[in-house]
């Protein structure tokens, strides 16, 4: 002979105790009335910790079937509505805390990223400006361009250079200065 079941007005007058007691051994029917009587419970908390009414309701389905399938619930340390309002609270948070790991995680992928692509635009952009830079320079006269060269790359003062040159410190001045503002229309025209 089969194990009896409380008919539907039976289970509504059996307590959560009760109840879980009988979902434990079975019998389905009891979870559909501990979700009608604590379900808003449930969802309250939920929503209020999560600020979401889709994962609040995600969560509560999730409480709910942990229901079914965990004996964590101990009858004799507390009521079931207890038990529940403190599973909620616990999953939520966890939730949130994994939220939280989530957006750390692609916040800094997301600057990484950023950084690895401002860096690949920095390095274009100076390639680019030093091909220009190249071609103004050759567009100098040899002698200017050592001038320049001696003077930017080597550190020199033109008076060093005017030595290293055997040529008059004048001549280094005049020629740099040449120099430079030949470098500077053709740089201020690269930039237009």
């Amino acid at each position: 002979m089969p194990s009896e079941q409380p008919s539907n007005t039976e289970n509504l007058t059996l307590t959560d105790v009760e109840l879980y007691l009988a979902l434990q051994a079975g019998q389905d029917v009891a979870l559909g009335i501990l979700y009608d009587r604590n379900a808003g419970l449930v969802y309250g908390i939920a929503l209020k910790i999560l600020g979401n009414p889709q994962e609040a309701e995600d969560l509560t389905q999730d409480v709910f079937l942990n229901l079914i399938q965990a004996s964590s619930y101990e009858p004799s340390r507390g009521s079931l509505r207890t038990f529940l309002a403190i599973l909620t609270r616990s999953r939520a948070i966890d939730r949130v805390r994994s939220r939280s790991k989530a957006r750390e995680f692609f916040g800094q992928w997301r600057d990484q990223a950023q950084h690895v692509t401002d860096s690949l635009f920095e390095q274009v952009f100076r390639s680019e400006q030093s091909q220009e830079v190249q071609a103004a320079l050759s567009q100098l006269s040899d002698s200017q361009q050592q001038i320049l060269q001696m003077a930017y790359y080597d550190g020199l003062s033109q008076s060093e250079i005017a030595k290293r040159l055997e040529i008059p410190l004048g001549t280094v001045k005049a020629r740099a200065r040449r120099g430079l503002l030949k470098l500077r229309q053709t740089l201020t025209d690269y930039i237009r």
